[in-house]
């Protein structure tokens, strides 16, 4: 879950997201025209699903992964009753039991992990929280119900979310060139949008299934899945032929199993 904002001259715009991750990518599932700026509300993240068939899909979550905006006592017991695992990134100025975050493991190094022993009271439940320090120096402090080894693993998947609203903006499909402020219209577009992103990725995990990506020193793919489906999906639609009914046919066809990395080691 995230938000994801532009202005069209001096009116703000400003989408509130839940998506999941599907062939490598984050596509959106359901979406909200926020009417201000700003961090959403409890109640908007709540009534965010409206129909009966977006509500069951997020039933079907396995766990909401979500930054700082995202937190709060009232919002988390709300997903305990729903039964959603989480998987959230605390502030520093949370109190866990009698300190604050930021008080936690004030030795830790760059890229070192380290977790308290047990599960501690936060927002309202037992949750395990792991802390890691960036190498630029950030604390990013994770708080989850999820098993202690798969927290951070899980946390890093977020920025998925991230890739998708560049995908979908400026870089990509380039949303923020429309003129339009209507919010109905905005939503219909974003819908149009998300659309073509689940074609360029369900596309680009296909490609890369049968011909791997080329990947950095670092085990990166040097190209993303939605940028190749996007060249794949271009020349289909430009060229017709077989190719564009092969990339047509995918469309109904499900994404293939997402690998599973493996969980590293975290020191409490």
């Amino acid at each position: 879950m995230d938000r994801t904002t532009w202005h069209d001259g001096q009116t703000p715009l400003n989408i509130l997201v839940l998506g999941a991750i599907l062939g490598g990518a984050v596509i959106p599932l359901v979406w909200s025209i926020l009417p201000h700026q700003g961090n959403s509300s409890t109640a908007a993240r709540i009534l965010l699903p409206r129909s009966p068939a977006q509500r069951a899909a997020c039933q079907a979550l396995g766990v909401l992964i979500a930054d700082r905006e995202f937190v709060g006592q009232e919002w988390c017991n709300f997903l305990r009753w729903k039964r959603i695992r989480q998987c959230l990134r605390i502030r520093e100025n949370t109190r866990i039991e009698d300190e604050l975050a930021r008080e936690l493991f004030i030795t830790l190094q760059p890229g070192e992990v380290c977790t308290l022993f047990e599960r501690t009271w936060v927002y309202g439940g037992w949750m395990h929280v792991v802390i890691t320090l960036s190498p630029a120096g950030n604390r990013v402090i994770v708080a989850s119900d999820l098993p202690v080894l798969d927290v951070l693993e899980t946390f890093r998947r977020r920025w998925g979310i991230e890739s998708a609203f560049s995908s979908l903006k400026a870089r990509g499909l380039d949303l923020e060139a429309t003129h339009m402020t209507a919010p109905d219209r905005i939503a219909r577009l974003f819908g149009l949008l998300c659309v073509a992103l689940a074609w360029m990725a369900r596309v680009g995990a296909q490609t890369v299934q049968q011909s791997p990506s080329r990947r950095d020193n670092r085990g990166r793919a040097v190209v993303s899945q939605v940028r190749i489906g996007w060249q794949v999906l271009s020349q289909a639609v430009r060229w017709g032929g077989e190719a564009f009914w092969d990339c047509f046919e995918l469309l109904s066809t499900p994404f293939p199993p997402t690998h599973t990395p493996t969980s590293r080691s975290v020191r409490c």
